[in-house]
Order: C-alpha cells, then sequence, then structure tokens
C-alpha cells in the first residue's frame, strides 16, 4: 500500500474512482453522494494539499480529505469541545475493492496523518442513513457525539448528520 497526496496528474483517476462508489451508493439505495458531490470539491482538494490517495500496485483503492474545519462543527457537543482536531471528509473506496480492508486502511491512515497535524482527535459527519458507513465508524473505535447536523443542501434536500470522533492516541 502507498499513500501520498494527490496531484492534479491523479484527477482522472480519482474522479473514475468517486464514480464508481456512487454508483454502487446509488446500487444499495444510499442516495447521498453524486455528479456533483463529491466529484465537485476534489480539484480544490488537491490545490489546498488535503486530498490523500491510496494504490495498491499503482491502482487506486481509496481517497480522503483531511480539513482543518467542518461546517458542522459547532452544531454537535464534542468529548472535548477546545481540543484539536481534524475533520476527515469524502472517504471513498473504490467499490471494486469493497470488503477487502481497503476502508479501515484508510482510516488508520487518516489517523496517522491527524496525529502528524499534532490533532487529538479525527472527527467526521456521517449522514444519517448511511448506516453502513456509521456501523464502519463505529466498528473502528468511532463514538457518536451528542446532538446533529443538518446540512441544507437546497429548499427541497437537507442532510441530517451524526458527528462521530475519535481520540488519537500518540501510539495508536
Amino acid at each position: 500500500m502507498n499513500i501520498s497526496l494527490a496531484g492534479m496528474n491523479d484527477l482522472p483517476d480519482i474522479k473514475a474512482m468517486y464514480a464508481r462508489v456512487i454508483a454502487d451508493m446509488a446500487r444499495r439505495g444510499l442516495d447521498i453522494w453524486d455528479e456533483v458531490y463529491p466529484i465537485s470539491v476534489l480539484e480544490q482538494d488537491i490545490q489546498q494539499k488535503r486530498l490523500y490517495v491510496l494504490r495498491q500496485n499503482g491502482i487506486m483503492a481509496a481517497a480522503f480529505a483531511l480539513c482543518d474545519k467542518s461546517a458542522g462543527e459547532a452544531r454537535v457537543q464534542w468529548a472535548n469541545q477546545q481540543a484539536k482536531a481534524v475533520y476527515l471528509d469524502r472517504l471513498g473506496v473504490d467499490a471494486t475493492m469493497a470488503g477487502t480492508g481497503w476502508g479501515s486502511q484508510a482510516l488508520s491512515c487518516a489517523q496517522r496523518i491527524a496525529r502528524q497535524m499534532d490533532a487529538e482527535y479525527l472527527r467526521l459527519f456521517v449522514v444519517d442513513a448511511n448506516l453502513p458507513a456509521i456501523h464502519f465508524y463505529q466498528k473502528n473505535g468511532y463514538q457518536r457525539a451528542n446532538g446533529v447536523y443538518d446540512e441544507i443542501i437546497d429548499d427541497a434536500l437537507t442532510l441530517r448528520e451524526y458527528g462521530f470522533e475519535k481520540a488519537l492516541k500518540p501510539d495508536g
């Protein structure tokens, strides 16, 4: 496994991977991501040096963004509101590699990088209807914060999101 910051030359492969993730989510009735999001923010993620990609033998397997802030961060009650945190966004594992442990490997890499950024917590938001993701994060030791973040997309769509966090220990 190889992890690196994404570069602009990676963008076509990243977009193709996310397109497969979106198609798989739609097949499973999880209409959370679409052709607009997260595809529309990937270039900005690359420019801001916050998008990481994982490859196996040169093949892109997963990607995620690590952000200093989140729009919903003040909407839930974290275990330690004052602690330095990094926010995991847009974690995607290629649909062809689902169930092979790549999600957990990506999460471990995100935690390691967040620790290197001196974060005490890795935090994230999950749409309430995305039960597979909720179970995945709980299985990996994430705790749900109190409260809910209602992300208003437009007049017809509001996503109800739960905050999850994990304390980052220097050794784990």
